[in-house]
């Protein structure tokens, strides 16, 4: 078993982890959902693989290489549907490509969108890493189509981030993920222009 993380900055064409790299990325992942990457400290991480701290500098050698590698792995899911709607032609099935998994992911993963979104060591390192930056412009780039308006990027900015904040938000806590899911897609894709 093994996670994946896009192998270069512009390609979301993923190069796998070894099991060792890959267990501690997934027992990082876990407790930063539940503790935060402040609240998660090396040692935790280690224990909850079930090795020394020293295996885990082996590995990694900073906590930040771990929260990257994090990011890294959850922007690949959405690497295949990436490279989908940037070759699909009608930019209105591009952008119902890409909201449906965007939507997905961040439905499925609301704990994680909380932590993405507003810690402030995540929102750190991801404004100065560049493989992080050229996948947001790819995927800005499908929201906006050839509209490169101030509206167009508003419109794209206000989506996306209302798509995390709505899955995170305690009004929608008792939704189920299939609600939620609908509701969300319903309203971004009239929000963009999209299909309804």
């Amino acid at each position: 078993m093994h996670a994946e993380v896009p192998s270069t900055a512009g390609s979301s064409n993923p190069v796998p982890y070894g099991a060792a790299k890959a267990r501690v990325v997934a027992a990082a992942l876990d407790l930063f959902t539940e503790q935060g990457i402040s609240g998660t400290s090396l040692q935790m991480i280690a224990d909850a693989v079930g090795v020394t701290k020293a295996a885990v500098y082996h590995q990694f050698p900073t906590k930040e290489e771990i929260v990257v590698a994090t990011v890294e792995v959850e922007l690949a899911r959405l690497g295949p549907t990436l490279d989908a709607a940037e070759a699909e032609p009608d930019h209105v099935l591009a952008l119902d490509l890409l909201l449906t998994q965007v939507i997905d992911l961040a439905v499925g993963h609301r704990r994680m969108v909380v932590t993405l979104q507003h810690d402030p060591v995540v929102v750190r390192l991801l404004a100065e890493h560049a493989p992080f930056q050229q996948f947001m412009q790819r995927l800005f780039r499908i929201l906006t189509g050839d509209d490169a308006s101030p509206a167009a990027r508003v419109r794209a900015a206000m989506v996306s981030t209302a798509i995390g904040g709505a899955v995170s938000h305690p009004l929608v806590a008792g939704l189920d993920d299939d609600t939620l899911r609908s509701q969300l897609h319903r309203l971004a894709g009239t929000f963009l222009g999209g299909p309804d």
